[in-house]
């Protein structure tokens, strides 16, 4: 491994503070360190720091200040990207920092920034609580919250941002500071949707549910019938109760062909939710139904078997206000024309309680119903047709751009996908940027590498990517800069009625009213 001056003098001044263990440029935990879900990701940082502790972390953060490498941080090492790992800089990996305390009367847990979604519903279950998550329990609880949190409970307990109650950060000056409503308001706000971009959060705060079942499964139906079924499904789902979320895309069927589903989670009472999800049954003729009660631990087990660790991904992602029969036609064709059968799409539902929360409470851009496509490309590890994949996933993107609102949801984007970047914040973006003077430290940090997309071979931009310990969106990045002339869409703020939780109060939920503060 290659140790240029600025590494050895990072690793000169960690070694007097931490365990050569925790200080790592080659060797097994060096391995251990570079390997993320995407295993098309082939960065190699020159320095792994393995903090235990906050204190910890500031010592690399400050480490990375006075030396200069480019800095990021690895939480759960899930993004498609791999922009958790700068080539050539210091990589603060939190993986050692896990532990989830879980406050039963407060219905509240400290999640530490190397906590997965699964360790924090291992940790909550034996409450019967649970916290709003994604999709699949590898993906790090931490990331997840601070760029969205698209779940299986968003209609009821809104995104994973909006269950944010408190995060310890360590900003890119070295200070540990603590983010909440009434201390750094700003980065409070900032991080609620802002992505990593503000620091190194070594801790957060979450709100729980009392959710100790779900009902949910899989329904599958045949391709030719798309069109008809999403048709049906857009009129069942614009009704769809606080407590029914419902994911839908295309897979591979039980013959292998490549078929659509509804996955629909009830989080209601567990009597009503076969009578919730059995018109989801009826929408043509289905190829195969599953759904039962389950735990959310379970969900997302069953999910994980999707995409699974070490297999190779490109991702690309539209956001649809509805589906159209242009959307529709679109989706059946990327189905028809996909170049592996690992390969799907998954559409992400955004409704009810995530709706009601204030746009500009958050810096999360988007707060009317819709759907976030996510276009993944899967291939086994030795296919040779890595173009042609990732070429299916552009060409996917672009046929349902005519029909998309112009960004994305951030978390999925690409390094390159500076049109919809650009967009990506909505009308938070002059904020994001602008409020550089309240949260930068003085001297600022060296800006990280933007990572390349995986198996790329050209060098990595100096443009400055998502996956920084940093306290501010950099205005100097290409991406954030072109976000500046665009996103100042107008949205009207809203006066909202709160429930004890924070949370908007919703007309139509049982769950809103029973929850108890």
């Amino acid at each position: 491994m290659q140790n240029p001056t600025p590494v050895r003098g990072a690793v000169r001044e960690l070694l007097t503070q931490l365990d050569p263990e925790q200080v790592l440029t080659d060797g097994p935990g060096y391995q251990q360190g570079i390997r993320l879900w995407n295993g098309a990701v082939r960065h190699r940082p020159a320095l792994i720091v393995r903090p235990r502790t906050p204190a910890q972390v500031q010592a690399a953060v400050l480490a990375a200040r006075g030396n200069g490498p480019p800095l990021s941080v690895r939480g759960g090492g899930h993004d498609w990207a791999g922009r958790s790992l700068c080539p050539g800089g210091l990589v603060v990996d939190l993986s050692s920092m896990r532990q989830v305390v879980i406050d039963p009367r407060r219905r509240t847990a400290i999640v530490q920034g190397g906590a997965t979604a699964g360790d924090v519903v291992t940790a909550t279950a034996p409450y019967g609580l649970c916290p709003a998550t994604g999709t699949v329990a590898g993906v790090g609880m931490t990331g997840l919250t601070l760029a969205g949190g698209y779940g299986p409970l968003n209609g009821r307990a809104g995104l994973a941002l909006d269950n944010l109650l408190a995060a310890d950060v360590v900003l890119a000056d070295g200070r540990l500071v603590t983010a909440d409503p009434d201390r750094e308001p700003e980065l409070y706000w900032a991080l609620r949707g802002g992505g990593g971009n503000f620091g190194a959060v070594t801790s957060l705060r979450i709100r729980l549910h009392p959710v100790p079942r779900l009902v949910a499964g899989l329904i599958t139906y045949p391709l030719p019938r798309a069109a008809r079924v999403w048709e049906r499904l857009n009129a069942f789902l614009a009704a769809a109760p606080d407590e029914l979320t419902v994911q839908s895309g295309l897979v591979s069927g039980p013959d292998g062909s490549p078929a659509l589903f509804p996955a629909p989670v009830w989080s209601g009472s567990t009597d009503h939710g076969e009578a919730a999800i059995s018109p989801l049954q009826r929408l043509g003729s289905p190829l195969s139904t599953q759904t039962a009660p389950m735990p959310l631990a379970q969900m997302l087990r069953l999910n994980e078997q999707w995409a699974p660790a070490g297999r190779h991904y490109a991702i690309a992602t539209r956001t649809l206000t509805r589906f159209t029969p242009g959307a529709t036609a679109g989706l059946a064709e990327a189905a028809a024309t996909r170049t592996s059968p690992l390969t799907g799409i998954a559409v992400h539902h955004f409704h009810g309680a995530a709706t009601r929360v204030p746009l500009e409470s958050t810096a999360f851009g988007l707060r009317h119903d819709h759907f976030v496509v996510e276009i993944v490309a899967v291939w086994a590890p030795g296919d040779r047709r890595a173009s042609h994949h990732r070429a299916w996933a552009d060409a996917t993107s672009a046929a349902l751009a005519p029909h998309a609102l112009p960004g994305g949801y951030a978390q999925l984007l690409g390094p390159d996908a500076h049109d919809q970047a650009a967009h990506a914040y909505g009308p938070h973006t002059g904020r994001l940027s602008g409020g550089q003077e309240t949260l930068r430290p003085r001297p600022r940090l060296r800006p990280p590498l933007r990572c390349p997309p995986p198996g790329t071979t050209h060098p990595p931009s100096a443009a400055l990517g998502r996956p920084m310990a940093r306290n501010r969106i950099e205005a100097g990045s290409r991406v954030r800069r072109e976000a500046l002339h665009h996103a100042r869409r107008a949205h009207g703020p809203r006066t909202v009625p709160m429930d004890a939780h924070g949370l908007p109060h919703s007309r139509n939920s049982r769950t809103n009213r029973k929850e108890p503060a």
